[in-house]
């Protein structure tokens, strides 16, 4: 683990520069508005160790499959979110050398990630081979009330020397992918057009023929007055600038205001592309920096409004929650149901995919309590929109009849993932579509989705687990050959415990949402059956006998279920046992070690245990809890959110509490030596839920809230808000007692312990050992 961030409830802070450490926190401090987001890259040149990264929405690349060995089935390409044309840069020369900190010695090193306000700031002095010393102040931000635009002020100070400084603002589109195959470039020129203070470039990516805009304007000022020095164009091969040539003194303050745009062709014809980009950009160049940033900052302190988790007592905890926050803000805004969330986000390369199994898994609650519910919609309408190219994908496997599999890595649709263990085998994924309807309507209450798209899902997956198993004769019960569950470090395994559970979940909630439908909406009922050409009475009769039939590997003895057969067969041996120098394993271990050792990568039997909590006694889950998580190693991000919950539910705070910690520090604290290739966005939402349904005990039963809340000892109290049906509830935590706020005009029922209260608009209650006070 890394210790260099500072501890702090609103900022983000690094002071002193190391080099082995700047790719961590390019990631760190990324920024992003949902439309388009930007690592931590510096201005001005540096020439040492980086991962350049500015990524627009829904932008990609089908770069060719690479793999050893080709297998039938295997997706042609693996998409990339693309690395875009370069916005930020300012290019800095002090007579003949070039501002660039590998080459600097450099002192005051300061950058921040304001939080509270939505913007990055960085400060340093540095001394150029030369001994001239100079000092630099910046800001930037990706407006998320013009989420097209950003803007950039750069102060540069001399400090002691006068001399010619050479300013260069540009647009860099000659970029690649750190995770190119074959080293290609995706970017091939359109047009390009610089003038004086102002610059444009159009780039469309090849095959695909996505169009992007990248625009710029920006003013030179020396202290605080504009410069009236010229601003030469300068145009090359995928290169736009305009460059200030001034007499630099010492003292005397130098500042760039620049302000830029990044407009894609999903948004805006193609022959209206530029145009538009110079709307935006003269339109935020009017406006000004200051205005902007205000604009910006009243922007957040809404969003904070709606979605901020206030923890007293523990600084670390509270920062991390807010990291986590920020950064799922930073990501989806929801406002695009074309768009998804990527495990990376706009923080790096890493899974290329726009959308993974983990925006249904750990996504969907978090935007369901702290967004309008369209959100959420949305979210399950990006999957209904592929639902014929998740049949297409089945399809390529073998499958029939409208069997759906959806991909594990997509951007359109298609698979595009290309280890045939996760693309053929990890296809639980499944199970996490279909939960994550389930769990939208339980939540919001819209009985409408289930009708007018749910259902269409619910049986295209229904028909692929109809399909995926086979029956055994020797067991008399249906199984699941071939499959990796959760746990990554198994592949290939049989009859996987949350598969084959989630397999049947699937077939139960499927028939429950045909019968519904069929008697809230016998119109549209019958228009999906003849649209899916369900043959009601012999796929449901299958359905049945399958659920009665499945096979759950388990062990009586232990009373454990097994994770897969032959699980036990393994050496047992505890994570606790393991050298800290061989950790994380996956950097460490080769694959055929972790395949045959017991360790888990992240919550597998405990996920199944999570999702469907209600059908398990407290004992069952404590028993597999108590087997399963010595054996975790966490070395997958979606994991410690999961165990916390868990935790909490049976009553075990101190592990709750260490893995809230962990999975709200993954990041901020590289606790799994990764935080480089780019931050883990979709586990944030998880960090979320470790205190939302793990310390706070949020659950939707019966159509109502209901909370069990405790208080970590480290605390002092906490307090969030979430949206349920229309209302808008406070919960607040401390050590006298629970209170709920009612904050909307809506009547709302709600659990609290074991009594049931109901608050009418704008009331409270509050719940103390004493007994109850409303």
């Amino acid at each position: 683990m890394k210790h260099y961030i500072k501890v702090d409830e609103w900022n983000i802070i690094e002071e002193g520069f190391d080099p082995h450490l700047n790719k961590v926190s390019e990631s760190l401090f990324s920024i992003g508005n949902g439309r388009m987001g930007q690592r931590a890259n510096f201005e001005e040149a540096y020439s040492g160790e980086s991962l350049p990264g500015n990524y627009v929405a829904g932008v990609y690349y089908p770069d060719k499959t690479r793999v050893g060995w080709w297998k039938n089935g295997y997706p042609e390409y693996f998409a990339k979110v693309l690395n875009a044309a370069n916005w930020i840069g300012i290019d800095i020369r002090i007579n003949d050398e070039v501002l660039d900190l590998h080459n600097c010695t450099v002192r005051n090193f300061r950058r921040v990630l304001n939080m509270k306000a939505g913007y990055l700031e960085r400060s340093f002095t540095a001394t150029l081979p030369s001994g001239k010393q100079l000092q630099v102040h910046t800001q930037r931000f990706c407006s998320i009330v013009d989420d097209e635009a950003g803007a950039i002020r750069y102060a540069i100070t001399p400090i002691n020397f006068d001399g010619q400084l050479t300013i260069t603002p540009f647009i860099d589109g000659d970029v690649k992918n750190q995770d190119a195959n074959y080293d290609e470039k995706f970017w091939e020129e359109v047009q390009r057009e610089a003038m004086e203070g102002a610059a444009y470039l159009t780039m469309r990516t090849k095959k695909t023929g996505f169009e992007v805009c990248t625009g710029m304007r920006f003013q030179v000022y020396r202290d605080g007055l504009p410069s009236e020095s010229p601003m030469l164009p300068v145009e090359a091969e995928k290169y736009v600038a305009s460059r200030v040539v001034l007499s630099a003194r010492s003292g005397e303050e130098i500042m760039i205001l620049k302000y830029a745009a990044n407009l894609s062709s999903e948004n805006h014809a193609k022959d209206a592309l530029k145009s538009a980009c110079h709307q935006v950009v003269e339109q935020a160049f009017i406006k000004g920096f200051d205005q902007m940033l205000q604009e910006q900052a009243a922007a957040w302190a809404h969003k904070w409004e709606e979605s901020d988790i206030v923890i007293s007592g523990d600084a670390a905890a509270q920062q991390g929650i807010r990291f986590n926050i920020f950064q799922l803000h930073q990501t989806y805004t929801g406002e695009d149901a074309r768009l998804n969330i990527g495990p990376k986000g706009f923080t790096g390369e890493k899974y290329g995919g726009a959308a993974y199994w983990d925006t249904e898994a750990y996504c969907i609650p978090f935007y369901l309590a702290t967004a309008d519910p369209q959100v959420a919609r949305n979210l399950l309408l990006y999957r209904y929109r592929h639902l014929p190219k998740a049949i297409e994908n089945a399809a390529k496997l073998g499958f029939t009849h409208g069997a759906a599999l959806y991909p594990m890595v997509t951007m359109n649709g298609e698979e595009c993932h290309n280890e045939w263990e996760i693309t053929f085998e990890e296809i639980h994924r499944n199970g996490a579509i279909a939960f994550a309807i389930f769990n939208y309507i339980r939540y919001t209450g819209d009985a409408l989705y289930l009708a007018d798209h749910g259902l269409e899902v619910l049986i295209a997956v229904a028909r692929f687990w109809a399909q995926r198993v086979n029956w055994s004769q020797d067991r008399e019960r249906y199984v699941m050959l071939g499959v990796t569950g959760p746990n990554e470090y198994e592949n290939n395994v049989n009859n996987n415990w949350y598969t084959n559970t989630m397999a049947a979940w699937c077939l139960e909630y499927a028939l429950e949402a045909l019968e519904q439908v069929q008697r809230q909406a016998p119109d549209k009922y019958m228009e999906v059956i003849m649209r899916t050409y369900f043959r009601e009475q012999d796929e449901m009769a299958k359905w049945r006998h399958i659920i009665s039939h499945m096979y759950y590997p388990a062990d009586e003895t232990l009373g454990v279920f097994l994770q897969q057969d032959g699980y036990l067969d393994k050496e047992q041996v505890l994570a606790r046992d393991l050298d800290p120098a061989q950790r994380p394993l996956n950097q460490h271990w080769s694959w055929d070690r972790i395949l045959r050792s017991c360790f888990i990568k992240q919550a597998d039997v405990l996920q199944g245990l999570y999702f469907l909590e209600d059908r398990f006694d407290e004992e069952t889950l404590r028993r597999n809890f108590d087997f399963y998580e010595p054996r975790t190693v966490h070395e997958s991000s979606l994991s410690p959110c999961v165990h916390a919950i868990l935790a909490a539910k049976l009553g075990d705070e101190q592990r709750a509490y260490e893995f809230y910690l962990r999975t709200s520090r993954l990041d901020l604290d590289d606790y799994n030596n990764d935080t480089e290739d780019g931050l883990h966005i979709t586990s944030m939402a998880g960090t979320w839920m470790s205190v939302v349904e793990g310390f706070a005990g949020m659950r939707v039963r019966n159509g109502r809230l209901s909370f069990a809340p405790f208080l970590p000892a480290k605390w002092q109290s906490f307090a969030f808000k979430i949206r349920f049906r229309g209302a808008l509830l406070k919960i607040s935590v401390d050590k006298r007692g629970v209170q709920l706020v009612n904050r909307s005009d809506r009547e709302i029922n709600v659990t609290l312990y074991n009594g049931e209260f109901t608050l009418k608009g704008q009331s409270q209650v509050f719940v103390s050992s004493e007994g109850i006070k409303a």
